[in-house]
């Protein structure tokens, strides 16, 4: 490989607009494959972890295990490929989650067998509660756009230096987003509809806590995110810059 095969162009989206890449598609399945775990093996399970400095068990989500590789992921697509081509994959993975949830309310309300006796915990699992559902998929699609336009904007003001300051600073922006539309959209008590919901403190409680772990697990991460972007710059032979971007979150168009 040549000098100038290991150098990453620095070129303008719109400057790429028909380029053919060799790892998007990979970034692409891995995103979306995050995405609908998180809301099927995450979702459906709280555990606890021992805290030995408090003598406490401390409950969290599941999914914040993995859940918040999404972002990462999504920081990889915006810093490599430009926020035109996130915002397509964000919009793929939004239409995953929306049809993954409707085959599960399919699915779940198929009458069982006769001498299938597992109905019950199968709801358990994949019942798919309308709120929870619009709650994930509203917090996912706006905290995903607001994280990759915070990133594509932060990397014109540095000219493309100091990358942790945009991934971290994204996340923090993105998963805040998040994390103020989930929680009180799927817990807060709502009367005139009839939803009790979780206590106003416990959901401020666990709102903040969910939002700081997940920021935690992007700064952890940080140096796996400098890889892999050094990979697929020199990889794919382009660092993009937005600088002409059209940012509208309402289109698929590259």
């Amino acid at each position: 490989m040549t000098e100038g095969e290991n150098r990453p162009a620095r070129v303008a989206a719109n400057a790429i607009a028909g380029g053919h890449f060799r790892y998007y598609d990979f970034v692409m399945a891995a995103f979306v494959a995050i995405i609908l775990l998180s809301n099927v093996l995450g979702a459906g399970k709280f555990a606890q972890v021992w805290l030995p400095v408090w003598n406490v068990y401390w409950p969290f989500g599941a999914g914040i295990l993995f859940f918040p590789i999404s972002y990462v992921i999504g920081d990889v697509l915006t810093e490599v490929y430009g926020y035109a081509r996130a915002r397509r994959v964000i919009w793929v993975g939004t239409v995953a989650v929306l049809f993954m949830a409707f085959m599960s309310w399919v699915v779940v309300k198929l009458p069982p067998a006769a001498d299938w006796k597992n109905q019950p915990a199968y709801e358990a699992i994949f019942g798919q509660v309308p709120r929870i559902v619009f709650a994930s998929v509203c917090a996912f699609w706006a905290g995903e756009f607001v994280n990759s336009y915070v990133l594509a904007r932060m990397k014109l003001w540095t000219g493309g230096k100091m990358l942790w300051t945009r991934t971290i600073g994204s996340t923090i922006f993105g998963e805040g987003v998040d994390s103020l539309i989930f929680y009180p959209l799927a817990f807060l008590p709502i009367p005139f509809l009839g939803w009790e919901g979780w206590p106003v403190s416990l959901v401020i409680q666990v709102l903040f806590t969910q939002w700081a772990l997940k920021v935690a697990w992007e700064v952890i991460l940080t140096p796996v995110t400098y890889v892999v972007v050094g990979f697929l710059k020199r990889r794919e032979g382009v660092d993009v810059f937005d600088t002409d971007t059209d940012f509208t979150p309402f289109a698929t168009r590259v």
